[in-house]
């Protein structure tokens, strides 16, 4: 039983972003009611079962941001995460599923920077990145260059990509012009790795407002932008999700540049794996599936991801308890 691999190149040209221009939002409008419809049809617009709902949650597993970012993390914790990360499924899963040869990874691993490079020391050799949150996660209201700082040391220890969260006042008091200026500097201290700009989306009220703060984001020079730290009361929700992307697709409309798009926060099971993957199929079209452009922030949806596997391989359901991250 092969369900088969991508041939996809994940290829893109890194956003170099553009001067900040209020009128590409200025006048924007978001009607909550058509978006909360659009929403609720996205999980009975497809049915996809079999074989081809086992490769869209191999698909699905490739695009998780492993993540621990608790007050108890050890460099044990890491290593464990780790290695769940370069063998999300269990063997005899790949085995039945027939990706023996090349068997899935995930996206990355994402950690706080002094984790980042016992991380980097546990991946040597795997194909995938070490992520860092950075600039005072989660609330992101330490000066800002304390923020930088914290950033610059998170590259320097191994980090890939850094995820960092954006102080919520400046989209409160509509105050663009900081908001991008902070995001350019966060932008620059990144050097090489690419920037994932958390728009905290649960704290910015309205949906408007979460339009308005992607298309800033991107112009500053995001290369991804992504919901929510997880830690708000409201995380990622489809309407949100659909604003943000529909920002997404206008500013690759302007620019010609492919930005990534980040769910994360109340993401637990493989059917809202299922559900973000369909939102993104049929908004930005496949390309937006491959990990380059599209991760999940939700460790534990991999554990029901291998569960749903398992039973498609044997038949049978296990306990979530078989199927630990670390």
């Amino acid at each position: 039983m092969d369900i088969g691999k991508s041939q996809i190149s994940n290829s893109t040209t890194r956003n170099a972003g553009v001067a900040l221009n209020t009128a590409w939002f200025d006048k924007i409008q978001v009607n909550t009611s058509a978006a909360e419809r659009r929403a609720a049809t996205l999980a009975t617009r497809r049915s996809v079962k079999k074989h081809y709902q086992a490769a869209w949650l191999v698909k699905a597993l490739q695009c998780i941001d492993l993540t621990t970012l608790a007050g108890d993390d050890t460099v044990g914790r890491i290593h464990r995460l780790c290695e769940k990360a370069k063998r999300p499924l269990r063997d005899d899963i790949i085995e039945k599923l027939g990706l023996a040869s090349d068997p899935p990874q995930v996206g990355a691993v994402c950690v706080y920077p002094t984790m980042v490079p016992h991380a980097v020391q546990a991946l040597r050799g795997s194909c995938i990145p070490v992520a860092s949150v950075a600039t005072g996660f989660p609330a992101g209201l330490t000066p800002l260059y304390i923020r930088l700082a914290e950033i610059k040391y998170a590259v320097d220890q191994g980090a890939a990509e850094i995820d960092v969260v954006i102080n919520r006042e400046q989209v409160l008091l509509q105050n663009w012009r900081g908001l991008y200026d902070e995001i350019a500097a966060m932008r620059e201290a990144c050097g090489e790795a690419h920037l994932k700009v958390i728009l905290a989306t649960g704290d910015l009220k309205t949906l408007r407002s979460v339009y308005k703060a992607s298309m800033v984001a991107m112009q500053a020079g995001a290369d991804f932008i992504k919901t929510s730290t997880g830690k708000e009361d409201v995380n990622a929700t489809l309407p949100v999700s659909l604003t943000m992307v529909r920002a997404l697709r206008d500013y690759g409309e302007m620019t010609g540049f492919q930005i990534g798009f980040k769910p994360a926060g109340g993401l637990k099971t493989a059917k809202d794996a299922m559900t973000w993957q369909i939102l993104m199929k049929e908004e930005l079209g496949r390309r937006w599936l491959e990990p380059d452009l599209f991760r999940f922030g939700a460790s534990s949806m991999l554990a029901d991801i291998e569960r749903q596997l398992e039973h498609f391989t044997t038949g049978r359901y296990s306990a979530l308890s078989h199927h630990a991250l670390a």
